[in-house]
């Protein structure tokens, strides 16, 4: 990866959400039941995006004329090639690139062409919480494998109704960056029982280590769904875009974005903030990654000082602190009192992603945010912890 140069950014400064209508700080009550709660919860961050795309929407704004727009050509297509061939040392075709509102909205039209209503789709666990709301409103059966659990996963994708692996890579909300080894065995076992993989990449530019996409390994019915949404912190631009492995089904898939969902013409700001983001953002981009990890060591020194037990250690991607409270006995309910009604925090509960006993700690924001939110946490455990030796 690319030496990061932080100091080039001011990323400690603190930027006011306050009535913008920010999912995260103006609806949080939403979630929570409570507002004015200072909030570590959707996955989105507290920074500004790169100058570099800052600069091009506003150049494009300055035009002065919105009007409809396309995505297939050139400037978009090579600027995604780019990225791959750059960053992850992938060689992407760019007549395989499709586009789409949306990561899930890609998710879920590809569910609808590689599967039937009633047909199983196997979700590693704990899961993204999109994930299991999407497969059940297209009519399917999430079918949950325990992340790295093979013999599981064996077992599920043999099964004669199994028709899809929606795969999250790196995985949200654990964070775990899947080897080469991984992949691969993955793949074959999915060729073996004529299993379509989905691989939602969103999380991967922020990886700690090597992320190796799916372009890489897939064959037959495969699909990488992604977008600089996550990473460059641009998802109220909406816009996605995916590689689709087959013609057929890249064919189907525009049909039904075209002519069923009449959504030929993307947003032009998101694809102007793809192509600067991924033409000129990289910089950016790796002193993100770099301060997002000195949030984490920050988080994990804490953590250790407070709770040696736990023995927590930082996700291999992203910025979202998986943290698992098991060892010390820690009731869910009660920590959420704690954290909402006394410290006055909006803390993720693991039971959003099926995994009571854990919490999802966003700390993708300036240092003094994530340092109050980490010591908030801690004084919440240490009222409702019941397994202290």
């Amino acid at each position: 990866m690319t030496a990061a140069n932080e100091s080039a950014y001011d990323f400690d400064r603190v930027v006011d959400r306050h009535g913008t209508w920010c999912t995260q700080w103006d609806y949080v009550e939403d979630r929570f039941g409570v507002p004015d709660l200072l909030p570590f919860t959707i996955s989105d961050m507290d920074f500004e995006t790169a100058p570099e795309v800052l600069d091009a929407l506003r150049a494009r704004l300055g035009h002065g004329v919105l009007g409809y727009s396309r995505w297939r050509h050139d400037d978009f297509l090579s600027a995604v090639t780019h990225w791959f061939a750059t960053r992850y040392d992938t060689v992407v075709d760019p007549g395989s690139i499709v586009y789409g509102p949306s990561v899930i909205y890609q998710v879920a039209q590809l569910l609808r062409l590689w599967s039937a209503p009633g047909d199983g789709v196997v979700v590693h666990t704990p899961a993204y919480d999109a994930f299991p709301k999407t497969i059940a409103a297209q009519g399917r059966e999430l079918r949950p494998c325990p992340v790295g659990d093979f013999t599981e996963l064996e077992r599920l994708l043999a099964l004669p109704d199994t028709s899809v692996l929606l795969l999250c890579s790196p995985h949200n909300p654990t964070g775990h960056v899947w080897t080469a080894a991984e992949l691969e065995r993955t793949a074959e076992l999915c060729a073996r029982h004529g299993v379509a993989v989905i691989s939602d990449e969103i999380h991967a530019d922020l990886a700690h280590r090597p992320h190796l996409p799916w372009a890489r390994f897939g064959s037959g019915r495969w699909a990488v769904v992604t977008s600089a949404s996550k990473s460059f912190n641009i998802p109220a631009l909406t816009g996605s875009y995916g590689i689709v492995g087959d013609a057929r089904s890249r064919d189907a898939y525009l049909r039904q974005l075209k002519e069923a969902d009449g959504l030929s013409s993307p947003a032009v700001l998101s694809v102007v903030g793809h192509i600067a983001a991924y033409r000129a953002g990289g910089a950016w981009l790796d002193a993100l990654r770099s301060y997002v990890a000195g949030n984490l060591r920050m988080v994990e020194g804490r953590l250790a000082a407070a709770f040696p037990e736990l023995d927590w250690q930082p996700p291999q991607a992203g910025y979202l602190a998986w943290i698992d409270l098991r060892p010390l006995g820690v009731d869910d309910d009660a920590l959420q009192r704690e954290l909402i009604e006394r410290e006055r925090v909006a803390i993720m509960p693991g039971t959003s992603y099926g995994a009571p006993g854990h919490v999802r700690l966003n700390v993708g924001c300036p240092r003094s945010k994530a340092v109050a939110g980490t010591e908030a946490l801690i004084r919440a455990v240490r009222r409702t912890a019941k397994a202290r030796s």
